[in-house]
């Protein structure tokens, strides 16, 4: 395995696009920290977004994960890129001559996609501990280090999305092509989402019944695993109390959701590696 990481990341030093990709995806995620700066003093009105409890513990590792996973599409610019490059410098084919496997080939590419995803995680972790040191109301051990499902989840997510966006890049061979597809993919989501709400429009529970069947969908799955973390929010539980509105969502990372995107990971790289196998390089 750390041979095989090792050629990831000596390719990864050489290309510009990806470090610079990297540097602007961890520069975003080192941004969450300006929400604690963001002031508003409009008259007696003052609006301070720290003190709003988004950085208390453990609601921080909920809110961090979901405003972090937004950013992912910059580290899936680098996957992709570094797919796109394997066939646009011959890279791959030398790796082949050189006695590199197939199989050894995806796999060096789904090490350094768990390494990205890590080192994401990490770097959410020790950002949104100080954060929250720094901000939060609530201090004890074990208010602090609960809720850390998040951060698995965040990981998971990464892993999910980042084997997405090899297999297309194995598919497709070019970046942004690959990047099309995966919009092309979301898009076709989103209308059969539509049309199963069209289609079970008489139901009784039409959204329960559409969310079962759409939480089977990669995409869709990937969405699940850390569902919005707003409405969570004390100050908003209160506004929806005050107009007669009861907020029953549950934010629970689930063990299904897991397990569905996990086989989704699973038939990506393995896909991957059917495509990589059959074809003739």
């Amino acid at each position: 395995m750390l041979r095989l990481l090792s050629i990831e990341f000596h390719k990864f030093k050489y290309s510009k696009a990806s470090k610079v990709l990297s540097f602007i995806y961890f520069v975003l995620l080192s941004a969450i920290a300006l929400f604690s700066i963001i002031k508003f003093n409009i008259g007696p009105i003052k609006f301070h977004l720290a003190e709003m409890g988004i950085f208390n513990f453990p609601y921080i590792w909920h809110f961090n994960t979901y405003i972090a996973a937004i950013l992912k599409f910059f580290l899936l610019l680098v996957i992709v890129s570094m797919i796109s490059n394997e066939y646009s410098y011959k890279t791959l084919k030398q790796n082949l001559i050189d006695g590199l496997s197939k199989k050894e080939f995806i796999l060096s590419k789904f090490y350094m996609v768990v390494a990205f995803a890590l080192i994401s995680t990490l770097f959410v972790f020790f950002t949104s501990l100080i954060l929250g040191i720094l901000y939060s109301d609530y201090n004890e051990f074990t208010i602090i280090f609960s809720d850390l499902e998040y951060l698995l989840a965040f990981f998971i997510k990464l892993v999910g999305f980042f084997s997405l966006g090899l297999f297309f890049g194995i598919l497709v061979k070019r970046s942004a092509f690959a990047i099309g597809a995966i919009l092309v993919w979301l898009l076709a989501e989103n209308i059969f989402k539509g049309y199963l709400y069209w289609a079970f429009r008489n139901n009784n529970n039409t959204d329960e019944t559409v969310n079962t069947i759409m939480q089977f969908l990669p995409l869709e799955a990937l969405s699940n695993l850390i569902k919005e973390p707003f409405s969570k929010l004390n100050a908003i539980k209160t506004a929806a109390h005050q107009i007669g509105e009861t907020i029953t969502k549950s934010y629970d990372v689930e063990i299904t959701t897991i397990a569905i995107v996990l086989t989704w990971t699973f038939i990506f790289i393995y896909s991957s590696y059917i495509l990589l196998k059959k074809r003739d390089l």
